[in-house]
């Protein structure tokens, strides 16, 4: 789920196309119990590395964006993109012999844990989480043997202070970051490219997942298939809204397919939801209690504590 607005036609692009290519990047048990993981293909003969898609330096023009005319995920269709996934991942064709690529799934889960942690722990906001990824991606590709010659990235902030801190870690490498970097280099348009139908296919995975378990209870939908009434994950798209409020827990809100640190669900969670839970800064450990946690102002203060949690206290008369 994204903060970003959107208009319709951009919506339009960012929506999963129907019978999305599922690549190898897709580990189902982690999708569907929220977990983050890396996926890496298998490395072809002779690579040059670029980011995190990498292939020979000769065929950087030639193979990327003049044959397969490889461009800013963004500005792809659904179905232009899924069918040059489909190409990466499929022996002999050329995409599959010359490159490489890899991917990193943070999930929701984790993002939100890292980004709504307590007021007294370090901030670890989308921005850093972003960074540490790239990082890793980029030592996974080294890992592999693979000769790094030249990273392109797109940025995240001010491009001076994102390559500068990439070179910290990178010192021998030729790195440049730009914006609308996956408009700009053909490899870092591959790049987003895997990224985003790893994205829609990871989407369309806890589509079949959230109808098996509605079609176990014996729910029935509202005669819009699951992946038109998820919609594309912007708020700009009033199906995505229109389904968040729906299918909200009160005390639980969603499942894995929703972080819970994007700005629409925690309004929608902080206006309806049914429970509220604080957590106070404990000074004492030893006087904790947890009915410390349950914010009721029903309840009178002095109100006896078992009695408060259990039901209404009895006197010593009742004996």
């Amino acid at each position: 789920m994204e903060d970003t607005p959107m208009d319709d036609g951009a919506v339009a692009l960012e929506t999963p196309a129907d019978n999305v290519f599922v690549p190898p990047s897709i580990h189902r048990p982690a999708t569907l119990s929220g977990e983050t993981y890396t996926h890496f293909s298998d490395v072809p003969p002779r690579p040059m590395v670029y980011g995190v898609f990498y292939l020979p330096l000769s065929l950087s023009d030639p193979l990327l964006k003049q044959t397969h005319h490889f461009d800013d995920s963004k500005v792809l269709t659904p179905t232009v993109r899924s069918q040059l996934m489909r190409s990466l991942c499929t022996p002999s064709t050329d995409l599959f012999d010359s490159c490489g690529w890899a991917v990193s799934c943070l999930s929701a889960r984790d993002i939100a844990a890292n980004m709504l942690r307590p007021a007294n722990s370090a901030a670890y906001n989308l921005n850093a989480q972003a960074f540490d990824a790239t990082v890793e991606l980029i030592k996974g590709v080294f890992a592999r043997g693979v000769n790094v010659a030249e990273v392109y990235v797109d940025t995240v902030g001010p491009p001076a202070t994102y390559q500068a801190k990439l070179a910290r870690v990178f010192p021998t490498t030729k790195i440049t970051v730009a914006k609308k970097a996956d408009s700009l280099y053909p490899c870092v348009s591959a790049a987003s490219v895997c990224a985003k139908v790893t994205r829609d296919a990871a989407l369309e995975v806890l589509y079949e997942a959230r109808a098996a378990r509605d079609a176990a209870k014996g729910e029935e939908g509202d005669g819009e298939t699951e992946q038109e009434s998820w919609g594309s994950g912007y708020p700009s798209d009033a199906r995505c809204v229109s389904w968040l409020r729906r299918n909200m827990h009160p005390v639980f809100g969603w499942g894995p397919e929703c972080r819970f640190s994007w700005g629409t669900a925690k309004d929608m969670l902080e206006a309806k939801g049914g429970v509220k839970v604080e957590w106070p800064v404990e000074e004492d450990d030893e006087n904790s209690r947890l009915t410390d946690f349950f914010a009721d102002s029903s309840k009178e203060k002095d109100a006896d504590e078992l009695g408060s949690w259990f039901g209404t206290p009895a006197g010593l008369e009742a004996f």
